[in-house]
């Protein structure tokens, strides 16, 4: 009993002086900020004198010999509650593989909070304002949950489906240009670019490329794909050809849907260049069976019209 309640004075204490981030060991034993820069230390099998070395040749390419970590000095904050400074942190964040804030949380202070306290504190004055870097556990806003009322049947911009965004880690989404990209979903019932691009895929559209290129293409997949907005909130994803004031949409050879002809710019426009798929369909998907009949596209606008052409079905046609 008497040692229980020993060991729970001892966590408040270090509780009050390190916040939080006091780790506790296998044994249930408490761990210090410096036991654990100790435990990081000796996983990687350094000496306090190997440190002492490698944080020399920082003082040196700093020209600052506060970055220096003497063997005497390590120890004494390994074993003590001693709080290293801003340089000697720096240090040991080069020499240790692990990062400047990590290091600072377990001394108690996380930086990801800043932007939580700076909107409690209104400056009088105008400045400009800064973004730190985000690291890839630092969540951002993304959709979550997509519009019910929305169908998944027919291509569409990602923008329009989503109904709900939530906050996500930013390592999910690192390889997603969200600056210079849009992003499309190809519809459960629109095989137009089938195989090619199935239906239930995410495509990344480069909003920058909205002319459509000419030329030879050695194979399909060098030919660009277009995603084009059609009227009444209709999209479609597909080759394309621009023949004068007519846009044809060209499928996949081996896609059952016929080739769209259609007036440009008056009923289709193009949104952008497909430039990649960071999504493909869900797993629990279950791709219907392709059949000419069930995914061909009948227009309800008699503007809009289907000429069979085989050679414009070719992807390597000029």
């Amino acid at each position: 009993m008497q040692a229980a309640t020993q060991k729970s004075q001892e966590r408040a204490s270090l509780t009050a002086q390190f916040g939080s981030h006091v780790a506790v060991g296998r044994e249930g034993e408490l761990l210090r900020p410096g036991e654990r820069l100790r435990n990081i230390r000796t996983r990687l099998g350094l000496t306090t004198r190997d440190v002492e070395a490698f944080s020399r040749r920082i003082s040196n390419a700093e020209e600052n010999e506060d970055y220096c970590i003497s063997s005497a000095w390590l120890t004494q904050v390994e074993n003590t509650g001693s709080v290293p400074g801003v340089h000697k942190l720096f240090s040991l964040s080069v020499i240790y593989r692990q990062s400047f804030g990590g290091l600072l949380r377990l001394f108690g202070v996380d930086l990801t909070k800043i932007e939580d306290h700076q909107p409690l504190m209104p400056l009088p004055n105008t400045y400009r304002s800064t973004f730190r870097a985000a690291g890839d556990n630092h969540a951002v806003s993304f959709p979550v949950h997509f519009d019910l009322g929305a169908s998944l049947n027919g291509t569409n911009l990602m923008s329009r489906m989503i109904r709900l965004w939530g906050e996500i880690p930013i390592a999910l989404i690192s390889s997603l240009d969200l600056e210079h990209s849009t992003y499309g979903f190809i519809g459960f019932k629109d095989f137009m670019m089938y195989p090619f691009l199935r239906p239930g895929t995410f495509v990344q559209i480069d909003g920058r490329s909205t002319k459509v290129q000419k030329g030879v293409w050695r194979t399909q997949f060098d030919r660009p794909i277009y995603f084009v907005e059609l009227r009444d909130d209709e999209y479609a994803c597909s080759w394309c050809e621009l023949d004068g004031r007519e846009l044809r949409l060209i499928p996949h050879p081996c896609s059952p849907c016929a080739t769209r002809f259609l007036p440009f710019p008056d009923e289709a426009e193009i949104v952008g260049r497909v430039t990649g798929m960071p999504c493909n369909y869900p797993p629990w998907f279950k791709m219907p069976r392709v059949t000419s009949q069930s995914v061909r596209f009948r227009p309800d606008n008699p503007r809009q019209s289907i000429r069979p052409s085989s050679s414009a079905n070719s992807p390597l046609r000029r």
